[in-house]
Protein backbone atom coordinates (compact mmCIF):
# COMPACT_ATOMS: atom_id res chain seq x y z
CA UNK A 1 0.00 0.00 0.00
CA UNK A 2 1.32 3.42 -0.97
CA UNK A 3 0.68 6.73 0.69
CA UNK A 4 3.13 8.97 2.52
CA UNK A 5 2.63 12.51 3.76
CA UNK A 6 6.09 13.77 4.68
CA UNK A 7 4.50 16.81 6.32
CA UNK A 8 3.00 14.50 8.93
CA UNK A 9 6.08 12.30 9.49
CA UNK A 10 6.12 11.02 13.07
CA UNK A 11 9.48 9.68 14.28
CA UNK A 12 8.31 7.84 17.35
CA UNK A 13 4.89 6.89 18.67
CA UNK A 14 3.60 10.07 20.19
CA UNK A 15 6.83 11.83 19.17
CA UNK A 16 8.65 10.65 22.31
CA UNK A 17 11.39 8.12 23.16
CA UNK A 18 11.25 4.81 21.37
CA UNK A 19 12.68 1.28 21.54
CA UNK A 20 15.87 0.35 19.71
CA UNK A 21 15.49 -2.22 16.93
CA UNK A 22 18.53 -4.53 17.07
CA UNK A 23 19.13 -6.73 14.01
CA UNK A 24 21.56 -9.49 14.98
CA UNK A 25 23.79 -10.68 12.13
CA UNK A 26 21.38 -9.77 9.31
CA UNK A 27 22.39 -11.53 6.10
CA UNK A 28 20.95 -9.58 3.15
CA UNK A 29 21.16 -5.86 2.56
CA UNK A 30 17.70 -6.00 1.00
CA UNK A 31 16.27 -7.28 4.26
CA UNK A 32 17.91 -4.48 6.23
CA UNK A 33 16.39 -1.97 3.83
CA UNK A 34 12.96 -3.59 4.16
CA UNK A 35 13.31 -3.40 7.96
CA UNK A 36 14.12 0.31 7.67
CA UNK A 37 10.85 0.82 5.75
CA UNK A 38 8.92 -1.18 8.33
CA UNK A 39 10.48 0.83 11.15
CA UNK A 40 9.69 4.22 9.65
CA UNK A 41 6.12 3.03 8.94
CA UNK A 42 5.85 2.75 12.71
CA UNK A 43 7.80 5.90 13.61
CA UNK A 44 10.93 4.01 14.68
CA UNK A 45 14.40 5.26 13.74
CA UNK A 46 16.87 3.68 16.20
CA UNK A 47 18.32 0.80 14.13
CA UNK A 48 21.29 -1.13 15.52
CA UNK A 49 23.13 -3.73 13.42
CA UNK A 50 25.22 -6.52 14.91
CA UNK A 51 27.86 -7.82 12.48
CA UNK A 52 25.88 -7.57 9.23
CA UNK A 53 27.13 -10.37 6.99
CA UNK A 54 27.71 -8.25 3.87
CA UNK A 55 29.25 -5.28 5.67
CA UNK A 56 27.98 -1.75 6.12
CA UNK A 57 26.96 0.54 4.47
CA UNK A 58 25.18 -1.62 1.90
CA UNK A 59 23.89 -0.20 -1.42
CA UNK A 60 21.24 -2.95 -1.64
CA UNK A 61 19.81 -1.83 1.69
CA UNK A 62 19.60 1.75 0.44
CA UNK A 63 17.81 0.67 -2.74
CA UNK A 64 15.28 -1.37 -0.78
CA UNK A 65 14.65 1.30 1.86
CA UNK A 66 12.75 3.44 -0.68
CA UNK A 67 12.12 6.60 1.30
CA UNK A 68 13.40 5.38 4.67
CA UNK A 69 17.04 6.35 4.13
CA UNK A 70 17.06 8.39 7.34
CA UNK A 71 16.80 5.14 9.31
CA UNK A 72 19.81 3.66 7.50
CA UNK A 73 21.80 6.87 7.90
CA UNK A 74 21.27 6.78 11.65
CA UNK A 75 21.99 3.04 11.94
CA UNK A 76 24.83 2.06 14.25
CA UNK A 77 26.98 -1.07 13.84
CA UNK A 78 28.26 -3.24 16.69
CA UNK A 79 30.48 -6.31 16.94
CA UNK A 80 28.37 -8.18 19.49
CA UNK A 81 24.78 -8.24 20.69
CA UNK A 82 25.88 -7.31 24.20
CA UNK A 83 27.56 -4.15 22.88
CA UNK A 84 24.43 -3.20 20.92
CA UNK A 85 22.35 -3.54 24.11
CA UNK A 86 24.86 -2.09 26.57
CA UNK A 87 22.84 1.07 27.33
CA UNK A 88 19.46 -0.68 27.50
CA UNK A 89 17.81 -1.62 30.79
CA UNK A 90 15.01 -3.71 29.28
CA UNK A 91 15.45 -6.06 26.33
CA UNK A 92 12.97 -8.29 24.51
CA UNK A 93 14.03 -11.05 22.11
CA UNK A 94 11.88 -12.29 19.24
CA UNK A 95 11.88 -16.06 18.88
CA UNK A 96 9.49 -18.76 17.75
CA UNK A 97 11.04 -21.43 19.96
CA UNK A 98 13.30 -20.62 22.93
CA UNK A 99 15.30 -23.83 23.33
CA UNK A 100 16.67 -24.64 26.77
CA UNK A 101 15.96 -21.14 28.10
CA UNK A 102 13.18 -20.30 30.56
CA UNK A 103 11.80 -16.84 29.84
CA UNK A 104 8.51 -14.99 30.20
CA UNK A 105 6.84 -15.06 26.76
CA UNK A 106 4.78 -12.10 25.53
CA UNK A 107 2.59 -11.72 22.46
CA UNK A 108 3.44 -8.56 20.45
CA UNK A 109 0.62 -6.46 21.95
CA UNK A 110 1.65 -7.28 25.50
CA UNK A 111 5.28 -6.67 24.56
CA UNK A 112 4.39 -3.22 23.19
CA UNK A 113 2.58 -2.35 26.41
CA UNK A 114 5.62 -3.44 28.41
CA UNK A 115 7.90 -1.34 26.20
CA UNK A 116 5.70 1.72 26.63
CA UNK A 117 5.69 1.24 30.40
CA UNK A 118 9.46 0.94 30.64
CA UNK A 119 10.25 3.75 28.22
CA UNK A 120 7.59 5.92 29.83
CA UNK A 121 9.45 5.43 33.11
CA UNK A 122 12.67 6.67 31.49
CA UNK A 123 14.21 3.24 30.98
CA UNK A 124 15.93 2.61 27.60
CA UNK A 125 14.56 -0.52 25.93
CA UNK A 126 15.01 -2.50 22.75
CA UNK A 127 13.96 -5.55 20.75
CA UNK A 128 16.30 -8.19 19.31
CA UNK A 129 15.66 -9.81 15.92
CA UNK A 130 17.79 -12.75 14.79
CA UNK A 131 19.39 -13.74 11.47
CA UNK A 132 17.08 -14.70 8.63
CA UNK A 133 18.12 -18.34 8.43
CA UNK A 134 17.87 -19.58 12.00
CA UNK A 135 16.93 -16.71 14.33
CA UNK A 136 18.58 -15.79 17.62
CA UNK A 137 20.91 -18.19 19.39
CA UNK A 138 20.56 -18.93 23.10
CA UNK A 139 23.51 -16.71 24.00
CA UNK A 140 21.61 -13.74 22.59
CA UNK A 141 18.29 -14.72 24.15
CA UNK A 142 19.87 -14.89 27.61
CA UNK A 143 20.56 -11.14 27.35
CA UNK A 144 16.81 -10.50 27.20
CA UNK A 145 14.41 -9.96 30.07
CA UNK A 146 11.60 -11.73 28.17
CA UNK A 147 10.79 -13.05 24.71
CA UNK A 148 8.19 -12.15 22.11
CA UNK A 149 6.36 -14.98 20.38
CA UNK A 150 3.71 -14.56 17.70
CA UNK A 151 0.71 -16.93 17.81
CA UNK A 152 0.32 -17.86 14.14
CA UNK A 153 -0.64 -20.93 12.13
CA UNK A 154 1.33 -23.73 13.86
CA UNK A 155 1.75 -25.41 10.50
CA UNK A 156 3.42 -22.33 9.00
CA UNK A 157 4.47 -19.67 11.49
CA UNK A 158 7.69 -18.50 9.83
CA UNK A 159 8.06 -14.73 9.30
CA UNK A 160 10.69 -12.94 7.28
CA UNK A 161 12.79 -10.35 9.08
CA UNK A 162 10.94 -7.25 7.89
CA UNK A 163 7.56 -8.84 8.65
CA UNK A 164 8.65 -9.50 12.22
CA UNK A 165 9.90 -5.93 12.64
CA UNK A 166 6.70 -4.52 11.17
CA UNK A 167 4.49 -6.66 13.39
CA UNK A 168 6.24 -5.59 16.60
CA UNK A 169 6.57 -1.99 15.38
CA UNK A 170 2.88 -1.81 14.52
CA UNK A 171 1.85 -2.83 18.04
CA UNK A 172 4.27 -0.26 19.47
CA UNK A 173 2.90 2.51 17.25
CA UNK A 174 -0.71 1.64 18.02
CA UNK A 175 0.07 2.14 21.70
CA UNK A 176 0.49 5.86 20.96
CA UNK A 177 0.58 7.98 24.07
CA UNK A 178 -1.50 5.59 26.15
CA UNK A 179 1.42 4.56 28.31
CA UNK A 180 0.19 2.35 31.18
CA UNK A 181 0.35 3.95 34.62
CA UNK A 182 3.07 1.66 35.95
CA UNK A 183 5.33 2.37 38.91
CA UNK A 184 8.33 0.09 39.34
CA UNK A 185 9.15 -0.53 42.97
CA UNK A 186 12.71 -0.87 44.21
CA UNK A 187 15.97 1.04 44.68
CA UNK A 188 16.19 2.19 41.06
CA UNK A 189 15.79 1.16 37.44
CA UNK A 190 17.01 -2.23 36.21
CA UNK A 191 20.74 -2.50 35.56
CA UNK A 192 21.74 -2.09 31.89
CA UNK A 193 23.16 -5.02 29.92
CA UNK A 194 26.73 -3.71 30.22
CA UNK A 195 26.53 -3.78 34.03
CA UNK A 196 24.96 -7.25 34.05
CA UNK A 197 27.57 -8.62 31.65
CA UNK A 198 30.44 -7.39 33.84
CA UNK A 199 28.89 -9.12 36.84
CA UNK A 200 28.26 -12.35 34.90
CA UNK A 201 31.85 -12.38 33.66
CA UNK A 202 33.22 -11.95 37.18
CA UNK A 203 30.89 -14.58 38.63
CA UNK A 204 31.80 -17.12 35.95
CA UNK A 205 35.54 -16.50 36.46
CA UNK A 206 35.30 -17.08 40.20
CA UNK A 207 33.14 -20.18 39.78
CA UNK A 208 35.61 -21.59 37.26
CA UNK A 209 38.46 -21.03 39.73
CA UNK A 210 36.42 -22.85 42.39
CA UNK A 211 35.79 -25.83 40.08
CA UNK A 212 32.04 -25.26 40.00
CA UNK A 213 31.56 -26.03 36.32
CA UNK A 214 31.88 -29.79 36.49
CA UNK A 215 31.74 -31.88 34.42
CA UNK A 216 33.46 -29.57 31.96
CA UNK A 217 31.18 -30.35 28.99
CA UNK A 218 28.18 -29.03 30.95
CA UNK A 219 29.91 -25.70 31.65
CA UNK A 220 28.25 -23.69 28.82
CA UNK A 221 24.78 -24.90 29.82
CA UNK A 222 25.39 -24.14 33.51
CA UNK A 223 26.63 -20.63 32.66
CA UNK A 224 23.61 -19.98 30.46
CA UNK A 225 21.24 -21.13 33.20
CA UNK A 226 22.90 -18.83 35.75
CA UNK A 227 22.67 -15.86 33.37
CA UNK A 228 19.01 -16.59 32.70
CA UNK A 229 18.28 -16.82 36.44
CA UNK A 230 19.85 -13.45 37.24
CA UNK A 231 18.43 -11.71 34.16
CA UNK A 232 14.92 -12.90 35.01
CA UNK A 233 15.29 -11.27 38.43
CA UNK A 234 15.43 -7.78 36.87
CA UNK A 235 18.39 -6.68 39.01
CA UNK A 236 18.91 -2.99 39.76
CA UNK A 237 22.35 -1.34 39.74
CA UNK A 238 22.37 -1.44 43.55
CA UNK A 239 21.51 -5.15 43.59
CA UNK A 240 24.33 -5.89 41.14
CA UNK A 241 26.76 -3.97 43.36
CA UNK A 242 25.56 -5.99 46.36
CA UNK A 243 26.22 -9.22 44.48
CA UNK A 244 29.73 -8.00 43.66
CA UNK A 245 30.17 -7.54 47.40
CA UNK A 246 28.97 -11.09 48.01
CA UNK A 247 31.52 -12.43 45.51
CA UNK A 248 34.29 -10.38 47.11
CA UNK A 249 33.41 -11.62 50.60
CA UNK A 250 33.25 -15.27 49.56
CA UNK A 251 36.39 -15.30 47.43
CA UNK A 252 38.37 -13.28 49.96
CA UNK A 253 37.60 -15.82 52.67
CA UNK A 254 38.59 -18.70 50.38
CA UNK A 255 41.90 -17.09 49.47
CA UNK A 256 42.81 -16.42 53.14
CA UNK A 257 42.16 -20.01 54.15
CA UNK A 258 45.33 -22.02 55.01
Amino acid sequence: MAGTDHGRLDTGAGGGPQPAIVLVEPQLGENIGACARAMLNCGLTDMRLVSPRDGWPNPKAEAMAAGALEVLERARVYSTTAEACADLTYVLATTARPRGVTKEALVPRAAAARLHARIGAGQPAGVLFGPERAGLVNEDITLADAVITVPLNPGFSSLNLAQAVLLVGYEWFQGGDDTPDVHLMGDGPPAPVETREFFFSRLETELEDAGFFYPEHLGPTMKRNLRTLFTRAGMTDQEVQSLHGVIKALTGKRRRAP
